[in-house]
């Protein structure tokens, strides 16, 4: 790590700092949350509502001195609701681009699965592409650019799942979960007056931001861990009960993941402890399982248990690899 990262560590100490002031309890999805940040990846959180998804997105926005837009997905939004449209203006009689919500540094997609799949793909592209096409023009996206979409697990009426290839685009799925009773205690305490959030003040910069995201590309992993996420991912393709397995791209958003994990943890190469860690938050939602797996009440994460307790890990390289 250069001199600049150890002088970043703990501004990023301070920015998981912000976020347990706000999400009492929930260090987990914070961090997962600045792991694809860094990663320079995206997250689907499905939980119920209330469980504080909206709260998670903004404190991270305020930590980090970043435009904060939500879009709330409908059954009647439009992609040019999303992505924006080009209008004529009388004056110099030529078409000026309005710009959509999309095009924000911090993206709160809610309720993703409400809206139809062509309004979906206007925010999937986006993500993939890190621009969007609005009346044949290509419109590049601020940097940073980070998404987190919500899922709404019960009232699935009416709704539109994303499929398989779409789910694949996201770095991590997460979930948020009830807090506990003394958990809730101390929400209502620090809420009696005001909202803890509007005490967070920014302690990285959009600039320190792009950074640290070409710092975490360039931590080292091993050949024993490529291998190990190799192993992991192409046991997901060879598991019983297993219909469809993780794709390469699996393997390169499990490795990115990682990197960033070991990046916020002060160091500069990643471990297979790492990958172990990350691996149902970035594996299971590349999965599907057969009719008599889910039967049987099996999961996608149940699977990738099983199977990183199945797979050896490396404890040494290799030198005459």
């Amino acid at each position: 790590m250069t001199q600049q990262t150890f002088l970043y560590q703990p501004k990023i100490s301070e920015v998981l700092k912000n976020m347990r002031k706000v999400m009492i309890g929930k260090e987990e999805p914070a961090m997962l949350s600045l792991v694809a940040l860094l990663a320079k990846g995206h997250v689907l959180l499905e939980d119920v509502p209330g469980v504080g998804k909206t709260m998670l997105v903004k404190t991270l926005a305020r930590s980090l001195d970043c435009d904060f837009k939500r879009i709330q997905f409908t059954p009647d939004l439009l992609p040019s609701d999303v992505t924006g449209v080009s209008i004529y203006n009388p004056k110099n009689m030529e078409f000026e681009f309005r710009p959509g919500p999309i095009l924000g540094h911090i993206v709160l997609a809610d309720e993703i699965n409400r809206t139809s799949p062509k309004t979906q793909s206007a925010l999937l592209e986006g993500m993939e592409e890190a621009s969007i096409t609005v009346d044949g023009n290509t419109v590049p996206l601020p940097d940073p650019f980070f998404v987190m979409a919500t899922q709404n697990p019960i009232e699935y009426e009416g709704t539109y799942p994303l499929p398989e290839a779409q789910l694949d685009r996201f770095l991590i799925k997460m979930k948020m979960g009830y807090p506990t009773a003394k958990q809730e205690m101390e929400m209502l305490a620090r809420s009696s007056n005001r909202h803890p959030i509007e005490d967070i003040a920014a302690v990285l910069t959009r600039d320190d931001l792009v950074s640290l995201q070409s710092e975490v590309a360039d931590v080292y992993v091993d050949r024993t861990v490529h291998r190990y996420i190799i192993d992991l991912v192409t046991g997901t393709r060879e598991q019983g009960g297993v219909f469809l397995g993780v794709s390469p791209r699996g393997s390169i958003a499990l490795m990115k993941a990682a990197k960033a994990y070991a990046f916020i943890h002060d160091r500069d190469y990643v471990v297979p402890d790492d990958v172990q860690y990350l691996a149902p938050f970035v594996l299971a939602h590349r999965m599907i399982l057969t009719s008599e797996a889910r039967f049987e009440g099996e999961t996608a994460e149940s699977m990738i248990e099983h199977l990183l307790s199945a797979t050896s890990i490396p404890v040494k390289r290799n030198i005459s690899e």
